[in-house]
């Protein structure tokens, strides 16, 4: 089996870090980057993941894209109903962003801007759609991919899970080959470093994951940055 890595950091300017990342065997992998006052976000997004765990394993597998949408959207009403209960979590939410590969298919799920990417032939390319305010400039062609890295509202999401009682899961699978490696990251990642240099570190890092937080931290870290390598045999 390929090998996996991950790596999450806190940043050099938050105090606590809202990202929460796990591996679920067999190759499924869970990214989320929650939001909220005090620790609320961080709350969400440990929520996020569990509750996805749990449901996962108690599925057959695989764990396709249908399978993968129905375990967010029990998280985001479990979410938003401790939001509802509890005053102190009024209005937190996380991203999330799902990826399970079983023989030669790839699934996901995705809600909010973490990221899933693909490195094929050496070629990186974004699989995922950022559910933000500045991306759905980028795709109207108001604004360029360039002008978005430093929109004022670049941080604004369209969709996050657990804020509101519906949301629409972003889904899909393909068919992998043999060779190809994929990046789960939250957006202390993206907004840090542009997909050229994630593409040169994926390409050529012992340990990509470690390298990836490496090169956000040194272009600022202004956020929490997690992100989580797999390959395909």
């Amino acid at each position: 089996m390929a090998k996996i890595y991950r790596a999450t950091h806190v940043g050099k300017v938050r105090r606590n870090n809202e990202d929460s990342i796990i591996v679920i065997d067999p190759k499924t992998f869970v990214v989320a980057d929650g939001m909220g006052g005090a620790s609320a976000g961080e709350v969400a997004s440990q929520m996020l993941v569990e509750i996805v765990k749990i449901f996962l394993l108690k599925m057959p597998r695989p764990w396709d894209d249908k399978i993968l949408s129905r375990a967010i959207l029990l998280a985001n009403q479990k979410i938003f109903d401790m939001a509802q209960q509890n005053s102190n979590y009024n209005g937190m939410g996380t991203t999330a962003t799902i990826l399970s590969l079983y023989k030669d298919k790839a699934y996901f799920a995705h809600v909010g801007d973490s990221r899933i990417y693909m490195l094929r032939n050496n070629v990186l390319k974004q699989i995922t759609e950022d559910h933000s305010y500045v991306e759905s400039l980028v795709r109207r062609g108001d604004i360029t991919p360039e002008q978005a890295r430093s929109h004022p509202m670049k941080n604004v999401l369209t969709q996050a899970v657990g804020v509101v009682e519906k949301i629409f899961v972003d889904t899909a699978n393909f068919t992998t080959q043999k060779g190809d490696m994929f990046l789960l990251c939250t957006d202390g990642l993206t907004n840090m470093i542009d997909d050229e240099t994630i593409g040169k570190i994926m390409r050529k890092a012992e340990d990509p994951a470690k390298e990836l937080v490496e090169a956000a931290l040194d272009a600022g870290g202004k956020d929490n940055v997690s992100v989580i390598v797999a390959g395909v045999d």
